[in-house]
């Protein structure tokens, strides 16, 4: 798991209040690209599209 995505989990914990069962839940339904867990979590209905701008937008802000 890279660095960027441990960040993305704590953030996605703490400041979205996504339980650990959704973020296994995606982990696991996740293929070779990490890049596909906030997606992963919108298409299973386990964020809102809401939360879903807000991942991307913290991805961003973590990519600067």
């Amino acid at each position: 798991m890279s660095a960027t995505q441990t960040q993305l989990i704590k953030f996605l914990k703490w400041e979205l209040s996504i339980s650990d069962s959704a973020i296994a839940t995606a982990l696991r339904h996740q293929e070779e690209d990490s890049n596909q867990l906030p997606m992963i979590l919108w298409q299973y209905g386990l964020v809102t599209l809401k939360q879903l701008n807000q991942i991307f937008d913290w991805l961003y802000m973590a990519s600067i």
